[in-house]
């Protein structure tokens, strides 16, 4: 994943906008940034929220538009199983394969570029007559702090936090 900052990836979006004629309302983009600042997937009823507190008039309607505009640009990732969005750090690859590796202790994704995957997919895709536009692969298990935490058999003397992680809403 690039280390792209959320201010270099809103003046990423908004430039591929213009160049797409599509138009980066300061609402959708206000989305962006709010998804951008998050560390990891975010559900649309707490992106929501989060909107809510420069917009109080927002609803879920204003929330599901700018994300279905945002998903369509290539911006965000829709992350299935968790039912939660997360900001893609590939804009200048469109129609690039993702592997949302997902932990399910604490909720994080991690979306890495699924490179050997992408050659499969297509062979898949072409011998089947399908034109492959965009694709999302989601893998659960544990990020490496929860599979250390797992793994842990001293939990009295260890420096592990070994309760259940209180992050899991928003897939930090």
């Amino acid at each position: 994943m690039s280390t792209l900052t959320p201010a270099r990836l809103l003046s990423q979006a908004e430039n591929l906008c213009q160049q797409r004629n599509v138009r980066l309302t300061p609402q959708r983009l206000e989305v962006l940034r709010l998804m951008a600042i998050q560390p990891g997937a975010i559900s649309a009823y707490d992106l929501l929220d989060l909107l809510r507190e420069s917009e109080p008039q927002a609803k879920p309607p204003t929330i599901y538009r700018a994300l279905d505009f945002l998903l369509e640009q290539g911006f965000i990732h829709r992350v299935e199983s968790t039912n939660s969005y997360l900001v893609c750090h590939h804009f200048e690859e469109p129609m690039h394969t993702s592997a949302m590796l997902i932990c399910n202790r604490c909720g994080a994704v991690n979306e890495k570029h699924a490179e050997g995957i992408e050659q499969i997919l297509q062979s898949v895709a072409k011998q089947s007559g399908f034109t492959l536009r965009h694709s999302v692969i989601e893998a659960h298990g544990l990020c490496e702090q929860c599979g250390e935490v797992e793994a842990c058999s001293d939990h009295g003397d260890c420096h592990h936090d070994h309760s259940e992680p209180q992050g899991k809403k928003r897939g930090r």
